[in-house]
Order: structure tokens, then sequence, then C-alpha cells
């Protein structure tokens, strides 16, 4: 397996009484689905799975893929404290038949690298299913060094690491010194440096309200390769992306986001709470404008090529 492109983590949209809104869920679902993304993420931090129960996980990995039916690949996040409940989330994505799970470090514990490789490689050797790792030591307080990344490498499985540190030498030393692990972006304000280095994709969490905008940045920089369209759509994306990264309300953010968009979300689980109306005016207005902007970048680009188009055709 070889995961590329735009994969959002889907949101949990929930009612207002914090249950699960499961028609919803399936909402987002086929949005993302006929938006085009590459891939879906069920079960990740952008999802809220840490403030759900067992049951509630399980659940809707079974939705996931009772409504995707092969028409894109599905990831599995199964994250957690401990190894055995991993590997029974990662079974239960094995016997769904999931296209591979998303491992993370276990959040609050902080293993040595030695005890880190070990958890995922026996995640690794219950389901032997293509692995996405997602490295975040700003959550989860223990980075995926290089001594994790060498153990872990001697199994073919562990073919793509979602890179959230913020290190520049990190993402450096991903792209020299690990070619056979495929790179995927993070960090949502380095998604251009990433595309740079090469990165196969972007595990973004604002794709669920803003999938058009985050696949023409993968458009022009990976399959058109032109970083200067590149660099103007990723200017338009910043703010937005500088909100997300650094406003400390990254689920609330991409919620409400969903809601601007006509798209289900509800509350966030406790004990977040919901942005106040001022940071909803502010990303009501960063996100009209940037919509906007990467709007007319993607027009003129359109209009030239279809120039070019005339001008060959006429010569």
């Amino acid at each position: 397996m070889s995961f590329k492109g735009i994969i959002p983590p889907v949101t949990t949209p929930f009612h207002a009484d914090g249950s699960i809104d499961r028609d919803g869920f399936c909402v987002m679902v086929e949005h993302l689905v006929s938006s085009g993304v590459h891939g879906i993420v069920v079960g990740g931090t952008t999802g809220e799975y840490y403030a759900q129960s067992r049951d509630e996980r399980v659940g809707l990995l079974k939705l996931a893929r009772s409504f995707v039916k092969g028409n894109l690949p599905l990831i599995a996040g199964v994250g957690a404290i401990r190894t055995e409940d991993c590997i029974e989330y990662a079974l239960v994505a094995k016997d769904l038949k999931y296209d591979g799970i998303l491992i993370g470090s276990p959040y609050y514990a902080v293993p040595t690298q030695l005890e880190l490789a070990n958890h995922a490689l026996a995640i690794d050797k219950a389901a032997n299913l293509p692995v996405m790792l997602y490295n975040y030591p700003g959550r989860t307080g223990t980075m995926m060094d290089f001594e994790f990344l060498d153990r872990v490498g001697r199994s073919t499985n562990f073919c793509a690491i979602k890179e959230s540190s913020g290190s520049m030498n990190q993402l450096h030393a991903l792209a020299r010194d690990y070619p056979h692990i495929d790179l995927f972006c993070g960090m949502d304000d380095q998604a251009l440096e990433f595309f740079a280095w090469g990165a196969r994709g972007w595990v973004c969490g604002a794709g669920n309200c803003l999938p058009g905008e985050h696949l023409a940045l993968y458009e022009a920089c990976v399959v058109e390769k032109d970083f200067t369209k590149g660099r103007q759509i990723m200017s338009a994306l910043l703010p937005l992306m500088r909100l997300l990264e650094q406003g400390g309300k990254f689920v609330q953010s991409i919620k409400f986001a969903c809601e601007l968009a006509g798209l289900p979300a509800g509350p966030v689980r406790r004990p977040m709470r919901a942005l106040d109306d001022q940071q909803k005016r502010e990303l009501e207005s960063t996100i009209r404008t940037l919509k906007a902007a990467i709007a007319s970048i993607t027009a003129k680009s359109q209009k030239r090529a279809s120039e070019n188009v005339i001008a060959i055709n006429a010569g």
C-alpha cells in the first residue's frame, strides 16, 4: 500500500447532548468522498477519538467502512495508551478490511525509543497492515526519533509518517535519510515546505471544511510542480493555518468551519469548550478571504493554461 494526496482525518459530529450524530458522520464521509480527497482517517485526533468510549470508536470504524465501499483508502486511527488497546483497534480495522492504520506515540506514558518501537512493532505483528506513523511530540510528549525509525524500519509495513513535530531538522532528516518512509505533512503551516521536500501528501484537519483549497495546493506542488502557484496558494492559506496551529483551538475551529460550510458538526466534547464570538468572527473572516484568494489564483491559472492551448493549436 502506498498512501498519497490529501487525507483528512474526518470529524465526529455530535448532537447537542454530546451523543454521536451518526447521520451527520455519514454526511461528512460522503462530503469527503465526493470532494475528491485521496483518503480518510477515521479515529484521528481531529475526530476526537480521545473523548470517545471503546464502543463509540469501533462503531465509527464500522460505520465508515459500511459507507465507503472501496471508493478510496480508509486509515484507522488506533491511538491509545495501552499497547493492548491499540492492538484491539488494529484488529478491528483488519477485520473491517481497512487499508491501513495510524500509529502515534502513547500520550502521557512517555516511552523510551526502544519501548515505543516495541509498542509499534507489537501492533504491526498483530495486524499486519500498512502503517502510517504519527509523530506529534507536542501532544504525546515523545518524539519518534531516529533510533525508533531504524527499529521499526525492519518491517516493510511502516510505509508512511505524518510528521507534526514542527522541526525542520526532522523534516529534512526524514526526506533525506528515510526515503523508504513516505513523508506526509502534519504541521499545517509548513505544508509548502513539506511538498518542496517531496512529501507524498497532507493529513489535514481543515480538509474537512476546505477540501478544494487543500487539493489546489497539492495539485500545484505535486502534480503540476508549479511552486510559484503553490506559494501563492500557501500564502492565502497561511492565516488559517496559523490560527489552527498556534491558536490552541484546533478541533473547535475545524468544527465551526464545517458549520460555516453547511456541514454537520455540533459541539466538541468536554473538557474542551467552543470558540467565543470574537474567535468565530475572526475565523469566518479568515476563511472568506482565503477562499476568494485561492479561487482567483486557480481561475487565473486555468485561463493561462487555456490560452496556451489555443496558441499551440493556432500555431
